[in-house]
């Protein structure tokens, strides 16, 4: 999720369980504490794939948040004592502030490595946008409250010390709503497909930008792969667009291993194009059709055959016009309402 998201939930966190204590420094306590696993930003990890792939690695394994958790309430008991709260309600102040920022992280489509140094696919629940105003909007209110009226009393007079367990019950409860709309969306998806005689060989769903009501499924079909839009409020069953991936050009990476490295990453939602002379991966299960940030150039074609570059390179990207949102908008309460999802996806057979 997006920085502020994570500052505002660990802020909520640490000042609903020892604001009562900290007062407003609890807040920012835990807005540093809860954006802190994102700082792996700053590591180059040598090529865009790799730091594409080793974000969310160690920094937001449950294992090192969970002994760091531990180190930081010895530090604390050792060396700022506060008598009014125990070592065991602090560390699972700091244990929820700091394992709910990658457990947040696994509820997008990203892919979060919540077990490192183990290796199972990385885990992407992709029910939630990287940024949803919904989910954050709540916690932003309960943080501004507490900042502006205190946390420390919390007698029935100061309504503001509760703020933020209401914000966590609110952003909770809408998460839930959100794995119900990615249930119902593969549902009507997978009746479509049966119904089509269309045999999956995966299915990858996610919601479309800033929302949780309209959502993109992708299905993977040998060389092509299948695209629909479904929202809550369809009444006809989703039309699924047939789109290329290109997939016969996987052939030509077979030994680099930074190809498979991706491949285990996305679990293999990939799609392959041929610019010019250049082999261009994407990830499809980012961004919107058409429009997706990680996209990279593997091999350049010389004297007829593919070499892969020492260095992938990550393409710039476009993140698609205002009139893409509003058709967007207008298809979540009209399944009318026409999104050429096709014509989208020919955008990456262009260099941006």
């Amino acid at each position: 999720m997006d920085s502020i998201t994570q500052a505002v939930l660990g802020a909520s966190i640490q000042g609903a369980l020892l604001g009562r204590w900290q007062g407003r420094k609890a807040l920012l306590y835990g807005a540093m504490l809860g954006t802190l696993p994102d700082l792996d930003v700053l590591i180059d990890y040598g090529d865009a794939v790799a730091d594409m792939t080793y974000h969310r690695g160690f920094s937001h394994s449950l294992f090192v948040l969970s002994g760091f958790a531990l180190l930081l309430t010895w530090l604390t008991r050792r060396f700022r004592h506060n008598p009014g709260y125990s070592a065991q309600r602090l560390f699972l102040t700091l244990w929820l502030v700091l394992i709910t920022h990658p457990l947040l992280d696994a509820f997008t489509s990203y892919g979060t490595q919540l077990l490192w140094p183990l290796t199972p696919i990385p885990t992407a629940w992709s029910s939630i946008f990287i940024i949803d105003p919904l989910y954050t909007v709540p916690l932003c209110i309960a943080v501004a409250l507490g900042l502006l009226y205190g946390l420390r009393d919390t007698g029935l007079h100061n309504k503001a010390a509760k703020a933020p367990a209401l914000a966590l019950l609110v952003s909770s409860l809408y998460l839930g709503f959100t794995l119900g709309g990615k249930y119902m969306a593969e549902q009507r998806v997978e009746t479509a497909l049966a119904v089509q005689g269309i045999e999956a060989q995966q299915l990858f769903s996610t919601p479309t930008p800033f929302n949780s009501l309209l959502w993109r499924v992708i299905v993977l079909d040998g060389e092509d792969y299948h695209e629909a839009l479904v929202s809550w409020f369809d009444s006809q069953p989703p039309q699924l667009a047939r789109i290329p991936r290109g997939a016969q050009l996987a052939a030509a990476l077979a030994d680099s291993p930074a190809h498979a490295r991706l491949a285990w990453f996305t679990n293999g939602v990939l799609r392959y194009d041929q610019l010019g002379e250049q082999l261009v991966v994407t990830d499809l299960r980012l961004g919107m059709t058409g429009y997706h940030p990680f996209r990279f150039i593997f091999a350049e074609r010389r004297d007829g055959r593919w070499q892969p570059r020492p260095r992938v390179e990550r393409l710039p990207f476009s993140r698609g016009e205002p009139q893409h949102l509003l058709v967007l908008w207008q298809r979540i309460w009209d399944e009318r309402e026409p999104v050429q999802l096709l014509s989208w996806a020919q955008a990456l057979t262009h260099k941006p």
